[in-house]
């Protein structure tokens, strides 16, 4: 007769742990970015918002890449001081929860943000963010609108002060020939 055995407490109470302990290692790290594309103008800033849990105290590192360039933007761990690097320094904030700032965008900024969270225990989760900086259009235009109004009042100013030497030097060449005609009307008197 085969003889069934069932399962006794220690038994199912062993599996599950291990089955809650494994599931708990492969979401020891949830990163979860609200937006995943962003869009903004030169000279603006903007906030690579995330948001992180993990069971321990996490890395944050933040990576740039592009076609032309791969570079560290700064790793921090919640509470303490960011150490960024000297392109960024001036221009990047961190957040405890992940999150990163960058100030007065450039062209050069458009391209993949890349954030490792790595925990104490070893285990990392990579997540990517990207940025794209347009250039600003309404620059150029106020630019040339100046410009083209300057150039119009340099313009009319040249005009004018040559409508004004044109009526001067009509007043002059009259006065000029009244002068001539007087001298020769004396000159003929004397004769």
């Amino acid at each position: 007769m085969w003889h069934l055995r069932l399962w006794d407490f220690q038994d199912v109470a062993v599996v599950l742990s291990i089955a809650l302990y494994m599931c708990h290692l492969a979401g020891a790290i949830s990163i979860h970015c609200p937006q995943r594309s962003l869009t903004r103008s030169m000279q603006e800033d903007v906030l690579l918002s995330v948001n992180v849990s993990c069971l321990g105290v996490p890395t944050f590192h933040w990576m740039f890449v592009s076609a032309a360039v791969s570079r560290s933007i700064g790793a921090w761990q919640p509470g303490t001081d960011a150490n960024v690097t000297e392109d960024y320094s001036s221009r990047v904030q961190t957040y405890s929860n992940g999150s990163l700032g960058l100030s007065n965008l450039r062209l050069q900024d458009a391209g993949y943000y890349i954030l490792t969270v790595t925990e104490e225990g070893g285990s990392s989760r990579d997540s990517g963010l990207v940025l794209k900086v347009n250039e600003v259009l309404y620059e150029d235009l106020q630019y040339l609108s100046v410009s083209g109004l300057a150039l119009s009042g340099i313009a009319g100013l040249l005009m004018l002060a040559m409508w004004l030497l044109n009526k001067a030097y009509g007043k002059i060449s009259a006065w000029r020939s009244r002068r001539k005609e007087e001298e020769r009307a004396t000159e003929l008197q004397r004769l």
